[in-house]
């Protein structure tokens, strides 16, 4: 909960605010994301309108849960993770300083951005409440329609594109810590899923992993692209359950107990096909457990000690 106590300690209200866009760009073959930003200068009505948000979305938050692949939060609590473990620092490093080179002085700099963040200086600290751009900064979207608005009673052209901005915040970074209200747009902006890519084409090339099995193709094809699963599949190799041989003995023992559907040729490698690429998966996390007292079997969503 520190992270969430110095967020809360932050003086939001005293701070002074620059409001940055962010284009976000991967070179071929990388996957470490580069971010351009611009900053933009608004007026005192729009910084007050977000630091209300920024205030508003801070108070919903009442817990904190560290980040993992498969952590999930829900709408009165945070994920937290560190700078360190993420590319998030490399958004605060990207705003670093309102140069009037990095000035917004041109719709280019504005339409078509990726995401924009709420930089507050306050107390010799630095807050930055990030959100991913909606379709009104996407020219594309607004290319086939004529902008109006509604003044003194009627409809008029807009002669200017108009740009939302969200009163939700996917995360925010303060010093070393990051809170993420979003799971989903924080990886997409901080670029998780490339990483998720890379790291399951590292785990497929493991013999430890692709010796357990009589093939691998089916379970490259049950991964795919999917962000969900290559979440899974980092955590697989995160717990490596597949290298502890008693794990796998007992696994091979115990599956049809646990409601597992899972096929093994006569050497005790598993055979994957489509049908049963959820069921090794939960396995190999670890993920389906018994009740001592129901008896009945769960799929839990992270395994921790108790």
């Amino acid at each position: 909960m520190a992270a969430l106590d110095d967020f809360r300690a932050f003086d939001v209200n005293g701070g002074s605010l620059s409001l940055w866009t962010f284009r976000k760009s991967v070179r071929p073959g990388a996957t470490i994301p580069t971010y351009t930003g611009h900053w933009v200068a608004i007026t005192e009505t729009l910084e007050s309108a977000l630091k209300t948000a920024i205030i508003t979305a801070r108070d919903q938050i009442t817990e904190t849960i560290e980040y993992d692949l498969l952590a999930q939060n829900n709408e009165s609590s945070a994920l937290t993770i560190t700078t360190m473990e993420t590319n998030a620092g490399l958004i605060v490093d990207a705003a670093q300083d309102e140069l009037d080179t990095k000035r917004a002085r041109s719709l280019k700099h504005l339409q078509n951005t990726d995401f924009y963040s709420a930089k507050i200086f306050s107390n010799g600290q630095t807050l930055h409440a990030v959100a991913k751009t909606n379709n009104s900064w996407r020219t594309k979207k607004v290319s086939g329609l004529i902008p109006v608005v509604f003044s003194d009673d009627e409809l008029e052209v807009e002669p200017d594109p108009a740009f939302s901005l969200s009163k939700y915040f996917d995360f925010f970074v303060l010093d070393s810590n990051v809170l993420i209200s979003d799971k989903g747009d924080f990886e997409s902006v901080v670029n998780y899923k490339q990483a998720h890519l890379e790291e399951f084409t590292a785990l497929q090339a493991e013999a430890d992993f692709s010796g357990i099995f009589t093939d691998t193709a089916e379970i490259a094809a049950f991964v795919g692209s999917n962000k969900i699963q290559l979440r899974r599949a980092f955590a697989i190799r995160q717990k490596g359950h597949y290298k502890d041989a008693n794990f796998m003995n007992l696994l091979r023992t115990n599956f049809s107990q646990a409601g597992l559907t899972i096929n093994y040729d006569a050497a005790g490698r598993i055979i994957p096909c489509a049908a049963t690429c959820p069921d090794i998966f939960q396995a190999l996390l670890d993920h389906r457990l018994m009740s001592r007292f129901s008896e009945k079997n769960y799929d839990v969503q992270s395994t921790s000690d108790v």
